[in-house]
């Protein structure tokens, strides 16, 4: 038994330690990705690792990015769980955490539950009338047809001048080979004439 011990404390000294002890997620309520009609009043995070009491935390934000838990966070062996405001708006919400364990880094990262609430009710109210929308006619664009012939001279351009740098580089290139190849030497011609 006593070399076990050892044997698993050089393993985590070097890195080696095993899957099985190193700390990770083990479950979460809500659930991952859970659809809830009804709000839930708390938020829990368990890990495989015991946590320690101090240095943790979790916050739950809603679809606007603010904050409803309510920051009472309770540690409980392997489980931290924080409360959670009443939840007034549909859509949905997302959990950091970051959780300390003696044994191991800290386990952080982050789920997200949709809460698809009730539809709000309300009394219609005598005084309150439909104020009605007053809605613009689109007209169209009169620039469009002159945009678009701006657009076909861009592009007629830009082949004329493709077309000008092929020649060039044609040109160029011919030069460049007459340049390379060894010229006839004059004086067999000249032999030849005397004869």
């Amino acid at each position: 038994m006593g070399i076990a011990a050892v044997v698993i404390a050089a393993l985590s000294q070097i890195g080696l330690m095993p899957s099985a002890l190193a700390n990770s997620l083990v479950s979460t309520s809500p659930a991952v990705g859970a659809v809830l009609s009804v709000a839930p009043n708390a938020v829990s995070v368990t890990s495989a690792a015991a946590l320690l009491t101090d240095g943790n935390s979790i916050s739950v934000t809603d679809p606007t990015g603010k904050q409803v838990d309510d920051g009472s966070l309770t540690i409980s062996d392997t489980t931290a769980v924080i409360g959670v405001k009443p939840l007034n708006a549909s859509g949905i919400y997302t959990v950091n955490y970051s959780l300390l364990s003696a044994t191991d880094a800290p386990l952080t990262g982050s789920f997200t539950f949709l809460f698809n609430g009730p539809p709000s009710l309300s009394s219609p109210s005598s005084s309150a009338a439909p104020t009605p929308i007053q809605t613009l006619a689109s007209k169209p664009a009169a620039s469009n047809s002159s945009a678009n012939l701006f657009v076909l001279i861009l592009l007629v351009a830009g082949i004329l001048v493709g077309l000008f740098l092929i020649w060039y580089a044609r040109l160029i290139w011919n030069d460049s080979k007459k340049s390379r190849k060894p010229r006839a030497a004059p004086t067999r011609v000249a032999k030849r004439r005397s004869k």
